[in-house]
């Protein structure tokens, strides 16, 4: 096992869990909405955890062995399998691709086109347009990159849906395909984690600007500055809530008389003005910890990924009618309040 364990950390397990954390609840939201839970609703998040760990985990095989230059100049970086020795740069290369090759090829046999297509796509785009053109050309990298890590609630949602085809009919016909599943939920989630992954990163950025610089990535941080990185994080901050507004639209049979949507849709704006409040608190004025972290900012990077779950958890819940939606709201206040209490103490 420990010869294994190198290869294993090259495909970032805690990072490709979150995101496969977000494709199972796609699943689970359109199997409620759709005809309930059953046997094939666990089929299909079998095969979707499989497939999304396998895709996305050969996409960062790939990008540490093109990062193995630069990984070795930062603190958080310098022990990852390459700049340690434990695996070589052609093996995890190698091992990168062949996850890649069957992660794609797994959607392919057991859920369908669209759903390899979208795999393919988030391998695709992580690998050639983020890892090797934006990530050190420009300090929007984490921006436009932050759309492979947006799929899998795609992925997920294409998934259960059998018989998805990719048409080769017309340019318009193919995306008409690929594009077209049935609801805004998958798009709405989508569109959630793209705009939240700009101040989730940048508020680990404030604090790693340094090494950032040093390694030659342009961060903004390190490029723009740290008020004008606070200020973008803040109007990123403000789309969440404006985002958070349409939730209960996304679920396509909801309208204002019914007390789900009412319920769904101030649980959500009020996690998103509280993570909002996280970003607004940050100090950039703040006297960093023996770490080097700036407490405010590393405060709100940990809020963010609470803010995250519980906006899926949240999700989730509402799809099995107003009992879910309540005991989603009274979750999300239970962790409001804990989190804002270990803060204060």
């Amino acid at each position: 096992m420990s010869s294994l364990g190198p290869f294993f950390d090259l495909t970032k397990p805690r990072v490709v869990f979150l995101l496969q954390i977000t494709a199972l609840c796609a699943v689970l939201i359109h199997d409620v909405l759709d005809s309930g839970l059953n046997s094939r609703s666990a089929e299909t998040m079998l095969i979707v955890f499989v497939g999304g760990y396998l895709s996305a985990g050969g996409a960062n095989a790939i990008n540490m062995w093109y990062d193995r230059d630069i990984d070795p100049k930062m603190s958080r970086t310098a022990n990852r399998p390459i700049p340690s020795g434990a695996v070589s740069a052609n093996a995890a290369l190698g091992f990168g691709i062949v996850l890649s090759v069957l992660g794609v090829a797994w959607f392919v046999l057991l859920a369908n086109q669209v759903a390899a297509f979208w795999s393919a796509f988030s391998i695709l785009f992580y690998v050639f347009v983020y890892s090797i053109w934006l990530k050190r050309s420009t300090p929007q990298n984490i921006v436009i990159g932050g759309i492979a890590g947006a799929t899998p609630p795609v992925i997920g949602w294409a998934a259960t849906i059998e018989g998805l085809r990719v048409s080769s009919d017309s340019a318009e016909s193919m995306l008409v395909s690929v594009f077209d599943l049935g609801s805004l939920m998958p798009w709405f989630m989508f569109i959630l984690i793209f705009l939240w992954t700009p101040p989730h990163f940048w508020a680990l950025a404030l604090y790693r600007s340094k090494e950032y610089g040093e390694a030659g990535v342009p961060m903004m941080p390190n490029v723009k500055g740290a008020k004008r990185t606070l200020w973008e994080m803040k109007v990123y901050a403000m789309l969440l809530i404006t985002l958070s507004v349409a939730a209960p639209m996304s679920y396509g049979g909801l309208g204002e008389g019914d007390s789900t949507y009412h319920v769904l849709g101030w649980t959500v704006v009020g996690l998103s003005i509280w993570y909002a409040s996280t970003v607004w608190r940050i100090d950039l004025g703040e006297q960093p910890d023996p770490t080097g972290r700036i407490p405010s900012a590393a405060r709100s990077f940990f809020a963010s990924m609470l803010y995250l779950a519980m906006m899926f958890i949240v999700l989730v819940a509402a799809s099995f009618g107003i009992e879910g939606a309540v005991v989603g709201a009274l979750l999300a206040l239970v962790t409001i309040t804990r989190n804002e209490s270990r803060a204060s103490s």
